[in-house]
C-alpha cells in the first residue's frame, strides 16, 4: 500500500489540480474494491499448515495438513487437514474442526464444508455450537449461515444452558437475538418440570420460553399444565399465558389467561375459569381464580358458582361472592368455603346464608349466619344448619339453636314448629320426618279430610315431638313428655294466635336458578384479592 502511494504521488505531479483530484478518488476506489475482494476470499493463514498441491476428482486443488488455519473477515477456521478449493473460494476441513466467529461464537465438529462466497458452513458429526456465556448446542448436522447469523439443525439437537436442556428434531438459533426455535418432538428438561410440544421458542440469554403450540408441562409434584400460547421466565419463574389447563390427580383448572409465579407459588387465572373435582362430580365456575400452591388453597370469585351432580341426575347449584377450596392429603382437612351472599338451588331444595362450609370427608354442608332453607312448601331456619349428604343426595338436615320450620297448607295457613334443635329426615328426595328436641312448640291447622275446610287450630307445647310428612306436607304429629295441647275453633281464632314467637315468612328471599347460576359480565373488572 505504501509503494502504491509513492508511485501515485510521482504520477500526479505531471497533472493539474482537477485532474489530480479525480485520479486520486479513482485510485482510492480501486484500492477499496481490491480490499473488499480480498475480504471475500478465504485465505490460508501464513505459517499455518503445510501446503501440498494435488488433484481431486479431476480438479486442481490444494491439500493442507498440520495445524491448518483459514481466515475470512472475522471468521477463523482451525482443523487438522483440509482441501482448499482456492478458485471456488471453498474449504473442506477434517479432524478437529473449529470455527471461531468474532469473540462470541465457537463451533467444533469432525467435518466441515465452507463456502466463502455464500459464507455458509456445513458441519457434521459431533458438532458443538457455543454462544459465549449463553448456551451450547449439540448435534451431528449443523448448517451455519454467517450472513443471516443463524445456525440450523435438522436431524436432532440439544441446547443446554445453566437452567434448561431443550431437545428437538429440528431447530435454529439466531446469534444476535439469542432466540432459538425448536420443532418436532420438543422436550424441555428442568429440575422442577419437563415440557413437551410440537414447537417452542427459547431465548437463551433472558431464559424465557415462548409457547407457540400446545405445550404440556409436567411438574415433579405430579401436577401438569397444558398451554396454547404465552411465555414463561425460567429465572424469575413467572409467566403470562393464554388458554390453558392445569390438573392434578384430584382436580382440573382452566381459564383464558394465566399469570403464574412459581417462586411465590401463586397462580392467577382469569376469564371463564372452571375448576373440576374429578372424584366428586363438582365444578367451580368464575371469572377470576387465585391459587396458592404452597397452601393448596384456591379462591374463585367474580360471578362464582358451584355445580354438584347427584346420583339422581339432579344438580345442586351454589353461588357466593367468594368460593375457597382447601385441598390436603388428609381428606378430613379438605374444605369448600363460600362466604357472603350464599345462595343454593336444587330442584327440590333452595337456600340462603351469609357463609357456608362443605366438608367432603363427612359429606356435610354447614350453613352459617341467618341461614334459610326451603323444601317444597317448607321453610327451615336456625342459628346454623347442617345438611348431610349420602350417595350424592340429601339424607338429613340438622337445625341447631332456635330451630323453626314453617309449612304453608292449601288454605295459605302457616303450620309452624319451633324448638331448641331439630333433625329433618329425607327419603327419595322428599321430607319424611322432623324430630324436635327441647322447648318444642307447634301450631297446626286442622282441615276437613273431605271438604278441605278449616276445622280449627292445634297449639301444642312439649319437650319433644315428631312431625311426619306425606309428599312433603304435614301428615301427623306425635308429642312426648307432658304435652300441653289447646284446640281453637275457627270462629275463635285471632291473628295473634296464628303466629309463634319469632315467626318470619321469607319466601321473597327464596332464590331461583337464575339467581345462582351466574352469567359472565365481560365488562366487569375482576376485583382484587389479597394473598392469604
Amino acid at each position: 500500500m505504501l509503494k502504491s502511494l509513492v508511485v501515485l504521488r510521482k504520477f500526479l505531479v505531471n497533472f493539474g489540480p482537477s485532474m489530480r483530484q479525480a485520479t486520486l478518488i479513482l485510485f482510492l476506489l480501486i484500492l477499496a474494491f481490491a480490499s473488499a475482494q480480498a475480504q471475500k476470499k478465504v485465505q490460508l493463514q501464513k505459517g499455518a499448515g503445510k501446503l501440498i498441491g494435488g488433484v481431486r476428482n479431476g480438479e486442481r486443488i490444494e491439500r493442507v495438513i498440520d495445524n491448518v488455519v483459514f481466515v475470512q473477515n472475522t471468521t477463523t477456521i482451525y482443523c487438522d487437514s483440509a482441501w482448499f478449493y482456492r478458485s471456488k473460494n471453498m474449504v473442506e476441513a477434517f479432524g478437529r474442526v473449529r470455527i471461531v466467529e468474532g469473540d462470541s461464537v465457537t463451533i467444533t465438529a469432525s467435518h466441515l464444508e465452507y463456502d466463502g462466497n455464500k459464507k455458509q458452513a456445513k458441519l457434521r458429526h459431533n458438532v458443538v455450537f457455543t454462544k459465549l456465556a449463553t448456551a451450547t448446542l449439540y448435534t451431528d448436522f449443523l448448517d451455519y449461515d454467517r450472513i443471516a447469523n443463524r445456525a440450523y439443525y435438522y436431524n436432532g439437537g440439544r441446547l443446554v444452558d445453566s437452567i434448561n436442556t431443550l431437545v428437538s428434531r429440528k431447530g435454529y438459533y439466531m446469534v444476535p437475538s439469542n432466540l432459538a426455535a425448536f420443532k418436532k418432538d420438543v422436550k424441555v428438561s428442568n429440575p422442577d418440570y419437563t415440557m413437551t410440544a410440537d414447537s417452542l421458542q427459547y431465548n437463551s440469554k433472558s431464559k424465557v420460553i415462548y409457547f407457540v403450540s400446545e405445550t404440556t408441562v409436567n411438574n415433579n409434584d405430579s401436577s401438569s399444565f397444558v398451554y396454547k400460547s404465552g411465555r414463561y421466565n425460567t429465572v424469575t419463574r413467572t409467566s403470562d399465558l393464554k388458554e390453558g389447563l392445569a390438573q392434578s390427580q384430584r382436580y382440573e383448572l382452566k381459564g383464558k389467561t394465566y399469570d403464574l409465579d412459581d417462586t411465590r407459588k401463586m397462580y392467577k387465572v382469569r376469564g371463564d375459569v372452571v375448576m373440576t373435582y374429578k372424584d366428586e362430580n363438582l365444578k367451580i365456575y368464575g371469572q377470576s381464580a387465585d391459587y396458592f400452591r404452597s397452601k393448596n388453597i384456591a379462591k374463585v370469585y367474580d360471578n362464582a358458582y358451584v355445580t354438584k351432580v347427584t346420583d339422581e341426575g339432579d344438580t345442586l347449584f351454589m353461588t357466593a361472592d367468594t368460593l375457597v377450596s382447601i385441598d390436603d392429603v388428609d381428606p378430613a382437612k379438605r374444605r369448600l368455603l363460600a362466604y357472603h351472599n350464599v345462595k343454593i338451588f336444587k330442584r327440590d331444595l333452595q337456600g340462603i346464608a351469609d357463609s357456608l362450609e362443605y366438608r367432603s370427608a363427612d359429606s356435610t354442608i354447614y350453613f352459617y349466619k341467618n341461614p334459610v332453607l326451603w323444601q317444597e312448601e317448607n321453610q327451615m331456619t336456625a342459628d346454623s344448619i347442617n345438611v348431610q349428604i349420602e350417595n350424592n343426595t340429601i339424607s338429613k338436615i340438622f337445625l341447631v339453636a332456635n330451630a323453626f320450620v314453617i309449612s304453608k297448607d292449601t288454605l295459605m295457613n302457616y303450620n309452624q314448629i319451633k324448638g331448641r334443635k331439630m333433625t329433618a329426615e329425607f327419603g327419595n328426595s322428599e321430607l319424611k320426618r322432623v324430630y324436635v328436641q327441647g322447648n318444642g312448640e307447634s301450631l297446626y291447622f286442622a282441615l276437613d279430610e273431605k271438604t278441605g275446610d278449616l276445622t280449627g287450630m292445634n297449639r301444642i307445647i312439649c319437650s319433644s315431638m315428631v312431625i311426619r310428612f306425606l309428599q312433603s306436607k304435614v301428615n301427623n304429629l306425635s308429642f312426648y313428655v307432658k304435652p300441653e295441647a289447646n284446640f281453637i275453633p275457627p270462629q275463635e281464632l285471632k291473628e295473634d294466635d296464628t303466629k309463634l314467637n319469632g315467626f318470619v315468612w321469607k319466601a321473597p328471599l327464596r332464590p331461583s336458578k337464575k339467581d345462582v347460576v351466574k352469567i359472565p359480565n365481560a365488562a366487569a373488572e375482576p376485583r382484587k384479592r389479597s394473598s392469604l
